[in-house]
Order: structure tokens, then sequence, then C-alpha cells
């Protein structure tokens, strides 16, 4: 009981301790989140990788809104899907080759690379082992585990040199697949009771096809080439978004790749992050249960606006998919996501949910400007459609941010290849003001 009541006295303690005057971040330009005044972001760092563009300056230094777009290695990623779509074939492995490599590969090219990823797939005996014995319900977490404990395995896990950390990239981007599918199935074992399936990588299928054939067997080729569409929109988005500035930070200190890995999956983690997937499905399914109507406008609107005011659902006021730190008209991967997911519920007799879910994202945006009235321009981003998406294959939520960080590590491990052969041995290391006005005296133990 006393440690419990001083633990209790010690947080009570952070009401103070951590108080901060919130006109103090104004009077000395601190930049909040590493966020400009007018919304943008603090230039921290140069990248040939990827580049996320949601609106431009005006002569007058103002933002103005604009479609957005995103760019993987210079090639805008609407070409990318659409390329892909076009030709019927499967394309995360060419893109994971471009984001690496910073070209597109030839047909040779993309071929040997598919198979050095299936090669690399499989997994050592002793992570298999480890997998089975852990415990918890956060794929996440079991995630940066066996990553961590990729170290131990390594014959050369501090060795930085440009072959060795290439090595190491391309067994992450092929492991993470095996590890989050034995993951789900030793979770489903113990916590529901299920039987226990660990199927081997299978040559014959491409990398997303081969990530559903090790979780569930069986799958449509819609569906497996709808998760590699997914897999391409959701590798890469710039050196500023949380985990990969985590894993460029962490990169700087010349760290292991285990470690930097580990920290970033930690960041995607956050409800703030990839874990926002989750809060949107779980308010789809609010939404359909609370609205009777699903194609009356005025019902929707009305009870968006009940969201927005903190009335209903969860209180707190947000709409979970709407609005995004740099794209304001438009989320590119929103809107070619929303291709996708129309063919999808077609094949599986979910329209009606589709359509539903399409004029939530009308909805909500016209709400919020007239809710908000602040000026602010926000749409829908990828989380708005990738939840229903993963529902829709099949997929248990349990997996959701881990599908997110199946998808990233390959921007990950591109920004860490870059940060460490490019960005010099400098050491990232902002700054913090200490807002206590003057020196304490120290107080004798005795005299407290």
């Amino acid at each position: 009981m006393i440690k419990k009541f001083l633990t209790c006295k010690l947080a009570d303690t952070v009401r103070h301790s951590s108080k901060i005057d919130s006109s103090l971040f104004k009077k000395y330009g601190v930049k909040r989140g590493l966020r400009n005044e007018d919304g943008s972001g603090v230039l921290v760092g140069l990248t040939r990788i990827g580049n996320v563009v949601g609106y431009e300056r005006t002569e007058d230094g103002a933002l103005k809104p604009i479609p957005g777009k995103l760019f993987y290695r210079g090639y805008d990623i609407e070409d990318l899907v659409h390329a892909v779509i076009k030709e019927k074939r499967y394309g995360f492995e060419e893109v994971a080759y471009l984001l690496l490599s910073g070209d597109l590969p030839d047909r040779d090219e993309l071929k040997d690379f598919r198979e050095l990823l299936y090669e690399n797939m499989p997994l050592p005996h002793e992570t298999i082992m480890s997998i089975m014995s852990l415990r918890g319900s956060n794929i996440m977490n079991i995630l940066a585990r066996s990553v961590l404990e990729m170290y131990t395995f390594d014959r050369n896990p501090d060795d930085l040199s440009r072959e060795n950390i290439m090595q190491q990239s391309i067994e992450l981007i092929s492991r993470f697949p095996t590890i989050i599918a034995y993951a789900y199935n030793v979770l489903r074992h113990h916590d529901k009771g299920r039987s226990l399936h660990i199927r081997h990588p299978n040559p014959e299928r491409a990398f997303a096809g081969n990530f559903l054939y090790m979780l569930k067997r069986d799958c449509t080729e819609l569906e497996a080439r709808t998760l590699d569409l997914l897999l391409i929109l959701q590798a890469e988005h710039g050196g500023g978004n949380n985990s990969t500035f985590t894993v460029r930070v962490t990169s700087s200190t010349r760290t292991d790749i285990y470690s930097s890995i580990a920290a970033g999956i930690g960041s995607l983690k956050g409800p703030l992050h990839g874990g926002a997937n989750i809060q949107v499905v779980d308010m789809f399914n609010h939404l359909k249960e609370n609205i009777r109507d699903w194609k009356n406008v005025e019902e929707i609107d009305a009870y968006l606006t009940r969201i927005l005011n903190r009335e209903v659902y969860n209180r707190t006021g947000l709409i979970y998919g709407i609005g995004h730190a740099v794209y304001t008209i438009s989320d590119p991967r929103a809107l070619l996501l929303r291709e996708l997911a129309r063919d999808l519920a077609g094949e599986k007799g979910r329209l009606d949910e589709f359509e539903f879910l399409e004029r939530l994202e009308e909805r909500a945006v016209d709400v919020f400007a007239r809710v908000k009235n602040n000026g602010k321009q926000v749409s829908s981003n990828v989380d708005f459609y990738s939840g229903f998406v993963y529902e829709l294959i099949g997929l248990p939520t349990e997996i959701y941010t881990p599908l997110f960080a199946m998808a990233r590590i390959v921007g990950w491990t591109a920004h860490r290849n870059e940060e460490l052969n490019f960005a010099g041995r400098r050491i990232i290391r902002p700054a913090y003001k200490n807002i206590i006005p003057e020196t304490l005296p120290y107080v004798p133990l005795m005299e407290r």
C-alpha cells in the first residue's frame, strides 16, 4: 500500500512539474511538433527518396492548398499504381527496389530481386521458437521484440558498410511478413484457442500473396492484388513522418539497424500515426449502427456534427481518417485506395457499405469546414479506407498496424541507408529551452 501511495503521489507531482505556459512557446519561437505557425513542417534535412506535396507557396510566402501528390524517387505514385493495375501484375517488389536503389528495375533485375526477397523470407529456427514463446495481445510489440532478437543471430550486426546495411535491409523487408503471420497465428492459438498453423513461404507467390498464404492460406486474386497495391501506397511517405524521422534520428547515432527499426515500430504503433486505421474501422462500425438511413445526408451531417462537438462516440471531437499534416485538398493515397476498395467491395457483396463510407468521407469534409470554421481545408487520408480494405480481405484487426509496418519497412531502410551514407556523421540533436527562471538553492536532506 505504501509503494502504491508513493507511486500515486509521484504521478500527481507531474501536474505542476510539467506545466508550461502555452504563451511561452510563441515568446521563444518554439516550433511545437516541429511545425511552423502556418502549419508547414520545419525543414530539418534533405532527401532524394520521397516527396509529400499538399500545398505550394505564393509570392507573398503564404501557403496555397493544392491537390496532394506523392513521389517515390521522383516518380508519381499515381503513375506507379496505375501501371501495375493496367498490366495486371504485382508491383510492391518493384517499388521496394526503386526506393532502395533509386532506379526502376529492368525485368532481369526485378526477377533476381524477387528471388532474393523470397530466399530471405524464411525465419531462422531460433526466431520461430522465440515467437512461439512470446506472450502479448499486440503484434507490434512482438514484431519489435523479434526485430531486436535478429541482432543476436546477425554475424555482423554493427557493421555499417554499405553492403552489410543493404543485406540487413533486405532481410528485414523479407522477414516482416513472416514474423507478422507467425505472430498472429500464435496469438490466435494462445488467446482464442484456435488451431496453430505455421505455413512456410511459397516460392510461387508474390510478396503480398505470400503473406496472405502464410496468414490464412486461401485468398482470391483480387484480394492479393489489392493488398499489393496497399503496400505500395504505404511503403514511403517522406523523411518527416514520425516513424521515419525516428529511424533517421536513431540512425544518426550510428546504432545498429535492429535498434533503429524497433524504435520506428514503436513510433508507428501510436494511435496518432499508424494505429489510426483501427480507429477508423471502430468509428465506421459505430456510425453504421447509429445512423439509420445511410443515404440521408441530413442525418449523417447531424451525427458527424455531434461527433465534432464531443457529444457522441468516444467524445474526442475527432473524425478519424479526416485531415493530414501535409495534404489539404486531397491525399493521393486515399484516392487510389478508394478505386481499389470499390472493386473489392463489389466482389464481397458489400457495395452498400462502401458507398456509405464514401458518403461519410464527402460529408465529413463539409461538416468539418462548417463546424470548425477556421479556414483550414481538410480531406480524407489513407487511413479512411485502409481499415475497410483490410476487413474486406478478411484480415483481423490485430494486424492492421503491423501491415503498415510491413510496407513502411522499405521506406525506413531506404532512409536509414541515406542517413548513414550521405548525411554525414552529425547526430540529430535539436534544442529545448529550460524555462525555470532561476537557479534554485540546494536544501540539505535534514532541512526539507
